[in-house]
């Protein structure tokens, strides 16, 4: 169905992630950025799934097949606590408050084409810095291209996704902080002033940094000494960190280039922003039912009731969400967590790929190849498991 992608450029992935190590400072579940999981369409003639990174027990194409079990559709009768608590299961999985610091960093390599954040979303903010290459990030529903040089910031709860851009792949960074690092213990003025309106979202950091633009190349610089930071680690290398960012919100005022991202303040039109904030509650949706029923047969029908859309609509809707097909995205997150259990359990291969949503051993073994670049024995042994 979809093309083979390109070579991976340099395989650099961080630690914790189910597809080896490089730079990072992260704590808790492969979550982030991707998982590790890079997304692609294969070939689904012959294999008992969707196609993509892994198949979908008994489904060929997106076309769908009676025989597959719908299982429990979310359903819109059910009830609000219900409806939050499966909500909630989008949000990221991993922490960010290694040793108390209320931050996260890492860095990540990508080949052309490839998927670099999984659509998810997340308490903290982030700031994300592309050093190489191009990065279409998807915020909501905007979509920003970002090039070698720029970096995008994402604020707390918003629903975001990421792939590179161009022929070459792409080289990022990226900073998560929980608002409470910039808080003090005292209400004082920078509190007021500035830290306070950044968490009401009345005063925020620009959606997107460019050197060309004053505001842009203050930020980009203080980010520059972040990263610096973060990957030598000096004496009070913490301090240093928190105190960027308070002074990028500083010389964000005083540039007057906060934003305000409270609902219409941009003076457009309420029912375009109602629209499309429906849209996002309709895609946390249906990606909290994936991540909770990933290991039973699951058909695109299911997926576009719980949309209230065509099958037709929903596919076209997805792609367009998130950079991705419905099925790439299952087929991804089934493999990470393959990954995930053949890290942290001793559990058979066969056993694993069945609990993941594989009834076919080598078809599972092909496409973890085809994904993470290695076998799942050899990624095992890699990861400390016999």
């Amino acid at each position: 169905m979809g093309s083979e992608m390109a070579p991976r450029q340099g395989g650099e992935r961080p630690t914790g992630d189910p597809a080896g190590a490089e730079e990072a400072d992260w704590t808790g579940n492969a979550g982030l950025a991707g998982d590790g999981a890079s997304m692609r369409d294969a070939d689904a003639a012959g294999n008992a799934g969707w196609a993509g990174i892994a198949g979908l027990t008994g489904i060929a194409d997106l076309a769908g097949d009676a025989d597959l079990a719908q299982g429990g559709p979310f359903g819109f009768a059910q009830g609000k606590a219900e409806r939050k608590e499966r909500f909630e299961r989008l949000r990221e999985a991993r922490g960010h408050n290694e040793a108390r610091r209320l931050f996260g960093s890492y860095e990540y390599r990508y080949g052309p084409g490839e998927h670099v954040i999984e659509a998810h979303w997340h308490e903290e903010m982030e700031w994300l810095y592309v050093a190489e290459g191009e990065t279409l990030l998807q915020i909501g529903t905007e979509s920003l291209l970002l090039r070698a040089g720029e970096a995008a910031f994402v604020p707390s709860g918003e629903l975001h996704a990421a792939h590179a851009s161009g022929s070459a792949g792409c080289r990022f960074f990226a900073l998560v902080f929980h608002g409470a690092l910039l808080s003090g213990a005292a209400f004082d003025a920078v509190e007021e002033r500035v830290v306070l309106p950044l968490l009401e979202r009345r005063a925020m950091f620009p959606r997107q940094a460019r050197p060309q633009e004053p505001a842009g190349a203050l930020l980009l610089g203080e980010l520059a000494h972040i990263r610096q930071a973060c990957r030598q680690r000096p004496p009070g290398w913490e301090a240093a960190v928190k105190g960027r960012l308070l002074l990028m919100l500083a010389g964000t005022h005083a540039l007057g280039a906060a934003e305000d991202r409270r609902a219409g303040a941009d003076g457009g039109p309420a029912s375009g922003v109602a629209a499309d904030a429906a849209k996002v509650e309709r895609l946390k949706r249906v990606i909290s039912h994936l991540q909770e029923h990933y290991g039973r047969p699951i058909r695109i029908a299911e997926l576009a009731g719980l949309a209230a859309m065509s099958e037709g609509h929903f596919s076209r809707f997805f792609r367009e969400m998130t950079g991705q097909t419905p099925i790439a995205y299952l087929n991804a997150l089934r493999i990470r967590r393959a990954a995930e259990r053949l890290r942290r359990t001793e559990l058979r291969i066969a056993d694993i790929a069945l609990e993941c949503g594989f009834d076919n051993i080598s078809y599972f073994v092909r496409q973890f190849q085809r994904q993470l670049k290695e076998t799942p024995s050899a990624f095992r042994r890699r990861n400390g498991q016999k």
